[in-house]
């Protein structure tokens, strides 16, 4: 057993150690048998003064009962927690692995339904990360009973949805843009940057970024989404059939949020995108006032704010919440070839789009949206990674300023020479080179821009020269 003193003092690092060690002892906490009656959470903790099973059990008493000695049959002991299991990472018992769970009867309403706030609140709260007695307390896991899974919404749509919604093949890599600016425009100015993108069928989808609220005096959501439908329903007829889902940005308050939701929706749009980290349970507010229309809204579950959290709360803990809440879309960040834009990275990314593909009962997968930084000079390595650890039709490749942002001959942006940059590079995977550009990620960008030269793909040379500065 490798010594805790080992686990490097970056935070980067130090969360990439703690993750990969814990996930390499995962028959602790992912093979254990379902508890059909509880709600089972695997916790890295590090007490300062007491053992692990007593830090165990001091969550178990803060965030259940706050009762010491109960009777098992009655009402209250039903409703107390209990230690399943410690892990020690060294001799001193006060660092490593804690299983505590929390009977389901805390958590189930008068109707029958669970929500996934309920369990933050008890998981992640105060008696577990409040404590100065833990130095560190992290969830890293939560195990629900296939009968609490059965009651939630999950995606409207999730990845085939979207695709059968789009009549996008289930063999064409699906793309979609994010507007840009992003900020500081009118509604006018907002539906002409979706009339730049709605026409060009490299796209299935186009969302608003989180900047843009919906309740601004210089551009309110209701209007900037109408416009953005008129344009959509104008340019449908050149899409050859494929269909194009926008998504207006709607965070908002809690007081706010459902009737900014009912206001857009009326204007026709087919997607809604908003974060619900500062927000708990908007996800799941929304999903269940659409879930009776004909057509209810692909959600598109932004994570700003995600990674205020991951500290605490593993990612793929949230995430894979959010799924059980009802998005159809979530970001995670894509392979570069160069320091990444966003976390996540390495096995954090990938447990991440694990927890929202991976079977869970009538729970949809995710359509896993590759965002942050993603470029022409990057979606080889993007499709080449997708081909090999997704199902299938799985990702959605997001590019915002890849697209709206390369410029023209004349010095103005054009989105038309960033997709038409793009589809070259797709172009270029399909022809077969991609594997060998894949192989050597450190100097992609440049060898593919040698590629583009040779091959005079104009457009594609032109993002490539801008965005890393190539000539």
């Amino acid at each position: 057993m490798a010594p805790y003193d080992d686990i490097p003092t970056d935070l980067d690092h130090r969360e990439a150690a703690i993750r990969q060690r814990a996930y390499d002892e995962s028959y602790f906490w992912l093979d254990v048998p379902t508890d059909p009656d509880a709600l089972v959470a695997t916790y890295f903790l590090r007490p300062r003064t007491v053992p692990l099973n007593s830090a165990g059990k001091l969550i178990s008493y803060h965030m259940t009962t706050g009762t010491k000695h109960v009777t098992p049959e009655t009402l209250l002991g039903r409703c107390t927690g209990r230690i399943e299991g410690v892990l020690p990472w060294d001799g001193s018992e006060r660092v490593g692995l804690v299983r505590v769970a929390f009977p389901t009867k805390l958590f189930e309403h008068e109707d029958g339904k669970y929500y996934t706030t309920d369990f933050l609140h008890l998981l992640a709260g105060e008696g577990v990360c409040g404590l100065w007695e833990f130095a560190e307390a992290k969830l890293l896991d939560i195990q629900i009973p296939p009968q609490v899974i059965s009651t939630f919404p999950g995606p409207a749509y999730g990845c085939a949805g979207v695709r059968a919604l789009t009549c996008w093949s289930d063999g064409e890599p699906a793309f979609g843009t994010i507007l840009k600016p992003t900020a500081g425009i009118t509604d006018d100015e907002v539906a002409g940057l979706v009339e730049d993108v709605a026409g060009e069928t490299l796209f299935l989808f186009a969302k608003e970024d989180e900047n843009l609220f919906p309740d601004l005096a210089y551009c309110p959501v209701v209007s900037r989404a109408r416009k953005s439908v008129e344009v959509i329903r104008r340019l449908g007829k050149s899409r050859g059939g494929l269909g194009f889902i926008f998504a207006p940005h709607v965070t908002s308050p809690p007081h706010l949020l459902l009737e900014t939701v009912k206001r857009v929706l009326e204007t026709g749009v087919n997607g809604l995108m908003f974060s619900e980290q500062f927000t708990g349970g908007s996800v799941r507010a929304v999903r269940d006032l659409t879930a009776q229309l004909a057509s209810p809204p692909a959600l598109y579950g932004h994570n700003s704010g995600i990674s205020t959290r991951t500290n605490a709360v593993w990612r793929e803990v949230l995430d894979f919440l959010g799924r059980l809440d009802g998005i159809d879309f979530r970001q995670t960040a894509p392979l570069t070839s160069s320091e990444p834009l966003l976390r996540p990275q390495g096995l954090e990314w990938r447990k991440c789009e694990e927890a929202l593909t991976k079977p869970a009962g009538h729970i949809k997968p995710v359509m896993i949206a590759r965002a942050g930084g993603l470029d022409q000079g990057n979606i080889i390595l993007n499709l080449a990674d997708v081909a090999k650890t997704l199902p299938p039709g799985q990702a959605l490749y997001l590019a915002g300023s890849a697209i709206n942002s390369i410029l023209d001959a004349d010095g103005h942006p054009d989105a038309k020479l960033g997709a038409q940059a793009m589809r070259e590079a797709v172009d270029l995977w399909r022809s077969g080179e991609a594997p060998a550009l894949a192989e050597s990620p450190g100097g992609h960008a440049q060898t593919l821009y040698g590629v583009a030269q040779s091959k005079r793909l104009t457009a594609l040379k032109t993002a490539l020269k801008q965005r890393y500065g190539l000539s």
